[in-house]
């Protein structure tokens, strides 16, 4: 399988590091029980005002038609290899307050469950790779998500495999560095654009 730690500036917590995003996963299925620890792990993510807007529809490939619905409703692309993948997830989040508000952190909080949920399969052993390209309005259709819920990501989860089982380009993609920005060029301080010292001092 393909390790691929971050090369980070600073010496950040390494499940945190090893975390990354696979397009290759072994022909493995994910033990129930991990699974059950993911979904754990995401309940107790922080959400605006408690309201913990996050769902998941889920299927394994144990459960034929939940996955391929999962599936159908990815674009193309991630469908070529996110079928290999023992399981696949769609998060939802509920758009709206108990009073009837809109929740405009709605999306934030789903996202910060399924971040949770992925340093989680990081310290088990198992990778995720959440994906914006899927037809959220196939999703809703496949599975009957009601107005208020919005379908937010597509996911594949499983055990990062080989990625000499990838298409030629996907491999290429697969292997590649990992890089990100440095964080002069997003952490502010003072006003927009400024850099804070924060950002070039080293712990």
């Amino acid at each position: 399988m393909t390790h691929k730690p971050a090369p980070a500036s600073a010496p950040i917590h390494e499940i945190i590091s090893h975390r990354w995003s696979p397009r290759s996963f072994e022909n493995r299925a994910v033990e129930p029980e991990k699974l059950h620890l993911l979904f754990e792990a995401a309940r107790w993510a922080s959400s605006s005002n408690n309201a913990q807007p996050w769902f998941y529809i889920v299927a394994t490939k144990d459960d034929p038609e939940g996955y391929s619905k999962i599936l159908d409703s990815f674009v193309e692309f991630n469908q070529s290899w996110a079928k290999s993948a023992p399981v696949l997830a769609i998060s939802v989040a509920k758009v709206t307050h108990e009073n009837g508000n809109p929740n405009r952190h709605a999306f934030h909080d789903v996202g910060a469950a399924s971040t949770t949920l992925a340093i989680q399969a990081a310290a088990l052993g198992l990778q995720v790779h959440q994906m914006g390209g899927f037809l959220p309005e196939k999703a809703r259709a496949n599975f009957g998500i009601p107005e208020g819920y919005d379908p937010v990501a597509a996911i594949a989860i499983g055990y990062p495999g080989d990625a000499s089982s990838l298409s030629e380009p996907l491999k290429q993609r697969e292997n590649a560095p990992r890089s990100r920005k440095p964080l002069e060029s997003f952490v502010f301080a003072d006003q927009w654009g400024k850099a804070s010292p924060i950002a070039s001092s080293k712990s």
